[in-house]
């Protein structure tokens, strides 16, 4: 699915990361200098408590909010230099974002909601329906694409919210808590999609989470405390 090649600068990199939230003495730091380099086709995963930041860092790799202080870049392009328009235009081409809530439109199909996520794309009508198609066969739903939310599994759910992110081949899929509403059978399922993509695909992928089951199953698991990234731990040597 995905065919774009590695340039030789990670595919996103943040670079002293601060982020405050307010002023004075009502000012929250929510990331204090935070350093993270990820490189295609590796699965990251993002622990720490409550608070401790991790959905604020993965809302500025999704160029959805900027540092206060440090920068990001997305294959060596400084994100603080980009327009709105140009961060836009990014998300829509090599970010795919997946939710805790699945996000999925309920009065639409599975075949739907990725059809409406390839639209906001802007994928041209004529390459929607297959690019819908393989995404929700690679996730293992072909037989299942014109059924209701309502009528899937949880699993199912958020199978149909990976196909709805790596739908227009992203490079980079950036996933918040994907598998805090699942049992651990269905959490199981969501992970062996990630895998395939990162092995099939090279694509990149960052998830938080505190689930200490999902670690086991990632590439590097990256503990943030006190607003900053600690050392990595790695399945490999």
């Amino acid at each position: 699915m995905n065919g774009t090649g590695n340039t030789g600068a990670p595919l996103l990199e943040a670079r002293g990361v601060t982020r405050v939230f307010g002023k004075g003495n009502a000012a929250v730091v929510a990331l204090k200098g935070a350093t993270l380099s990820v490189s295609q086709g590796r699965l990251i995963a993002l622990k720490g408590r409550s608070g401790s930041g991790k959905t604020t860092l993965l809302n500025m790799m999704a160029a959805l909010d900027s540092p206060t202080e440090g920068a990001i870049f997305y294959s060596g392009r400084d994100g603080g230099k980009m327009t709105d328009r140009q961060k836009n235009e990014m998300r829509k081409r090599e970010i795919g974002l997946i939710f805790q809530s699945f996000a999925l439109v309920p009065y639409m199909t599975a075949y739907e909601n990725v059809d409406f996520g390839l639209r906001i794309a802007g994928i041209p009508a004529t390459e929607r329906k297959k690019l819908a198609e393989q995404a929700l066969a690679f996730v293992g739903l072909a037989s299942r694409m014109h059924h209701m939310p309502a009528e899937l599994s949880g699993g199912e759910q958020q199978r149909t919210a990976i196909a709805r992110a790596i739908a227009h081949k992203p490079r980079l899929i950036l996933a918040d808590e994907p598998t805090a509403e699942l049992d651990s059978r269905m959490g199981k399922q969501v992970m062996q999609v990630f895998r395939e993509l990162v092995r099939l695909e090279g694509i990149a992928i960052v998830m938080t989470t505190h689930d200490p089951h999902i670690m086991e199953l990632v590439d590097d698991v990256y503990a943030l405390e006190d607003g900053r990234i600690g050392s990595a731990s790695s399945r490999e040597a």
